[in-house]
Order: C-alpha cells, then sequence, then structure tokens
C-alpha cells in the first residue's frame, strides 16, 4: 500500500499554499480555509491571507492541530506601489500579528516605466524584519512585466536583495504564472546557487497545471531540490482537484 504522501497528488498538496485573497473575505471564511488546510492525506505547506487576517489564521490553525501549516500574508499587495517606509511597516506590523511568511510585490510598475525601482533595499529592508526565522517571498508580477529581460532583472533583484523565494504573480492581473516566466524566474535561481525558492502562483487549477512547474524545476534544479523549502504553488482550487484525484484511488492502492 502507498503512502499518499508519496503520490503524485500528496507531493503537489504538501508544496500548496492555500490561498484566499477576496476582497470580501471574512473571518468565518479564513476560518474555513484553515480547516481545509488540514487533510486526510497530509496537510498543506501554508495558508495565505490577508494582513488583516493573519492572526484569526495563525489561532484557528494552533486550535486545528495545525502548527506545523505556515500563515503566509501579503504586503505591498497588489499594485507594489506602496512608499517604502509604509511597506516596511506593514511587514513589520504582519510579523507581529503571526505571519511566518510574508509575500511581498516587487516594485513592478517602476520597472515597467524604466524608473529606478529601489527594489534591492526595499527587499532588503523587509528581508531584515524576517531575520532567519521568517520566510520573505517576493512577487514579480510576470505577467505585467511580460518581456524575459525584465523578468529577469527583477528575479535577480528580489535575490540580491535578499529573498527566500521569488513568486510569479499575485492572481490580480490579467496574466498570471506562464511556464515562460517560470523558465526565466527558475534559471535565475539555478544561476544564484538553487537556495532561492520558486513559487507559481495565479490560475493554477489542476494537477496538471501544478505539474508544469514541478517537472520544470527538477529539470532546472533536480528533483532532490522539491520540497516546500524550495517550491509552492499559489491556489485554492488546485486543492479541490487533488483532493478529488486522491479520494478516487482505489483502497488497496492508499492506506
Amino acid at each position: 500500500m502507498t503512502d499518499p504522501r508519496e503520490t503524485l497528488e500528496g507531493r503537489v498538496l504538501a508544496l500548496l499554499d492555500l490561498t484566499s485573497l477576496n476582497d470580501d473575505d471574512d473571518m468565518p471564511r479564513i476560518v474555513q480555509l484553515c480547516s481545509h488546510a488540514l487533510t486526510p492525506y497530509g496537510d498543506v505547506a501554508a495558508v495565505c491571507v490577508y494582513p488583516r487576517f493573519t492572526h484569526i489564521a495563525r489561532r484557528t490553525l494552533n486550535g486545528l492541530g495545525g502548527r506545523a501549516i505556515k500563515v503566509a500574508s501579503v504586503c505591498n499587495f497588489p499594485s507594489g506601489d506602496a512608499p517604502a517606509a509604509e511597506v516596511v511597516e506593514e511587514v513589520r506590523r504582519t510579523l507581529g500579528d503571526g505571519a511566518d511568511e510574508i509575500d511581498l510585490v516587487y516594485p513592478y510598475r517602476k520597472l515597467l516605466e524604466g524608473k529606478p525601482t529601489g527594489a534591492v533595499e526595499l527587499i532588503r529592508a523587509c528581508k531584515a524584519l524576517c531575520g532567519p526565522y521568517h520566510t520573505l517571498k517576493v512577487i514579480v508580477e510576470s505577467g505585467e512585466l511580460r518581456d524575459p529581460e525584465l523578468i529577469r532583472t527583477a528575479s535577480r533583484e528580489a535575490i540580491e536583495g535578499g529573498a527566500d523565494f521569488i513568486k510569479t504573480s499575485t492572481g490580480k492581473v490579467p496574466v498570471n504564472a506562464t511556464p515562460e516566466a517560470a523558465q526565466v524566474m527558475l534559471e535565475c535561481i539555478a544561476e544564484a546557487g538553487g537556495k532561492v525558492g520558486f513559487k507559481a502562483s495565479g490560475g493554477l487549477r489542476t494537477l496538471e497545471d501544478a505539474q508544469v512547474y514541478l517537472e520544470m524545476a527538477e529539470r532546472l534544479l533536480g528533483a532532490q531540490w522539491i520540497s516546500p523549502q524550495h517550491l509552492r504553488f499559489g491556489a485554492s482550487a488546485l486543492l479541490d482537484d487533488l483532493l478529488r484525484r486522491l479520494k478516487a484511488m482505489p483502497a488497496d492502492i492508499i492506506a
């Protein structure tokens, strides 16, 4: 019999940042999100919520026995153009409310406009607050940058600033994660020694969607690189597809 965590579906589930970033989110919805994070087939890696729900998510997960599940929250979100001092204060406050991980939007509009971004300094200041015990993911908004060279510039600046992960998208723009952007971002991670992680976010709904990025990461960085410390999928609908597939597996395959 096979441990469900050893199936492809189980491996992807363990890499999932279960996400709710809707304008009408409220406390009951976040509590429900957290309850879905613990499944009969294993737990997700993290739940990702707006800063105002960070303390609710942490308290709810703890109460459900999900202390190992991380709480991620978004800052400088979604436009990426808040003043640096405000962003740093938002990160400080969000960490104080119990966030384990910060998903920070890179100032991509300035890059598009050809202006100095100040991104390295901003990311460095936010990483100083996160320290070694909190994870900083930087969202480059690849679907808005579009040009591979701009995506490469943003990825390299995020890595230079000390990002623990680089992430494709906010999920709030027309084009989100794409294999083409992921290829560029993963190449940047590889050239920097493979110490930085990658998060594909936006538009992932099925196992097949996730598998594209999983296989690309394995090809460029090796199978041993694949773990929640290096690879995440930001989604909500993806969990439904994984659970449907796991439930459909014969009992003699999964015990």
